[in-house]
């Protein structure tokens, strides 16, 4: 028996595997509806006074989360918004100011970035809204992969809100964390806002 429990458990690969099928299998409908209870319980979270808020640009072939209902909520806040690019050769992100005059287009990997424009330096940024494929009860979160958010999120400053975006709750633990790897604040899923800050 303890044999079949070890065989069991996910390695990071097996759970990117995993949450990318599950994610797979949502249609467009229910995309849109978890994505508009993210937004409604992201309300209820006390992160609204600040100045800088950085989320990412939904990826729709990848099911990702449909950010406009929150990219809705900071314009109605009139808060600046934040947006990346990705750096493939250094796995970086360069983030940019969205406005009015800002261009939409999608790289070779079909992710929505901004072409160019004012340039925001991480050291400003208050909020983050992360992407993720699964996060575990004590808020480790997978990624892709790629490490751009863990580049990120690390050079942002120490009182910087991380805060998760999931369809799904929690595994109860992640395995081969590295020492460095950055926890979440918090994560928001459609049924549960998920809490890792210390007092």
């Amino acid at each position: 028996m303890l044999f079949f429990i070890y065989l069991q458990r996910l390695n990071k690969a097996d759970l990117r595997k995993k949450y990318k099928i599950l994610r797979s299998e949502l249609d467009e409908e229910t995309i849109d509806a978890f994505s508009l209870e993210i937004s409604n319980r992201l309300l209820s979270l006390d992160i609204w006074d600040h100045e800088f808020y950085h989320i990412f640009l939904s990826i729709e072939s990848l099911k990702e989360i449909n950010t406009d209902f929150i990219l809705s909520i900071l314009s109605g806040k009139d808060k600046n918004i934040v947006i990346p690019k990705s750096d493939f050769k250094t796995r970086t992100l360069q983030n940019f100011l969205l406005t009015d005059s800002t261009k939409i287009q999608l790289n070779k990997y079909n992710i929505p970035e901004p072409v160019n424009g004012i340039e925001i330096n991480n050291s400003k940024i208050d909020i983050v809204f992360v992407p993720l494929l699964t996060f575990d009860q004590k808020g480790n979160r997978i990624g892709y992969g790629k490490g751009f958010y863990d580049n990120f999120l690390a050079s942002c400053k120490p009182e910087t809100i991380k805060i998760g975006l999931s369809f799904f709750e929690p595994e109860t633990r992640i395995d081969g964390l590295f020492e460095d790897d950055i926890p979440l604040d918090y994560c928001v899923t459609p049924n549960k806002t998920h809490t890792f800050k210390l007092s």
